[in-house]
């Protein structure tokens, strides 16, 4: 079995202040945060940018400060978001992909998010992959419901996309597919071959769904962004908490975690250095 990648989704773009203390929004607390899970265990960093006041951006300069902060002081995969906050145009979203990030997530559909609706039309997710495709950045294919995984097999036959992909299933979004083991075990069932795959669990899910992962071959993703608490009715101190806690799991199941070098070669990305 392949070594364990941890992601570490550390921000998102709702998550408040008043709802988690913790929560890193500065660059250098973004940075900070991505240094402590990365010690932790973690190997890639899922990144939102924040405004000083705490609302969601794109701004592509507040991503660079963030991706130089974090460099400066480890060796993490920095992977932004382009799923930006509901509401964002595809342009805004597509910001930060020029600062050519090691890696980006690419949506693969649209879904009802909670009271909102995220959009993701076909013609922007295409040209969100040629942008990708055009800054040499790795995209992880966002996977909210079965369909999803569906467009995704269709681009691979149509060689939109070419050899083996990541996925991340996210898992328990009001809208979207649930965050239970026979959701995971589906999705899983139907993955193109030789694809590697991370779950995240969101809320209440992300334990249990990120110890079946653990035992099923594939990867976890933790963080603020998709859980707020360490227990029920308990938050977590940091994100850093919650990766330590997946990678304990992982060890005590006799998983090796993987290296942010590691994983870059698992997932057929050149080496940063």
């Amino acid at each position: 079995m392949q070594k364990l990648i941890i992601t570490a989704a550390l921000t998102g773009a709702e998550v408040t202040r008043a709802q988690q203390p913790a929560l890193p929004i500065s660059p250098d607390e973004i940075a900070q945060a991505a240094h402590e899970c990365a010690k932790a265990g973690a190997c890639i960093v899922h990144v939102h940018a924040r405004h000083a006041d705490g609302s969601a951006t794109q701004d592509q300069e507040i991503y660079r400060q963030i991706i130089a902060a974090i460099q400066k002081r480890c060796n993490v995969i920095v992977q932004v978001s382009t799923g930006g906050a509901v509401g964002m145009t595809a342009s805004e979203r597509l910001a930060p992909v020029s600062l050519r990030p090691e890696m980006a997530t690419l949506s693969m559909g649209s879904v009802n998010f909670g009271d909102d609706v995220f959009m993701n039309h076909p013609a922007d997710m295409a040209s969100f992959l040629q942008a990708m495709q055009a800054q040499g950045v790795k995209p992880e294919l966002e996977i909210f419901d079965t369909g999803m995984l569906s467009t995704a097999s269709r681009w691979l036959k149509k060689g939109l996309l070419k050899g083996p992909q990541h996925f991340d299933f996210v898992l328990g979004i009001p809208g979207g597919m649930a965050g239970t083991p026979a959701a995971l075990l589906y999705l899983v069932s139907q993955l193109p071959a030789e694809s590697t795959w991370t779950v995240a669990g969101i809320g209440a899910a992300q334990l249990p769904l990120g110890t079946l992962a653990i035992e099923l071959g594939g990867h976890v993703r933790v963080g603020f962004e998709d859980n707020i608490y360490y227990h029920k009715g308990e938050l977590a101190t940091s994100n850093a908490q919650l990766v330590a806690r997946m990678a304990r799991i992982s060890l005590e199941l006799g998983r090796a975690l993987a290296t942010p070098d590691e994983a870059r070669v698992m997932l057929g990305m050149p080496s940063r250095h």
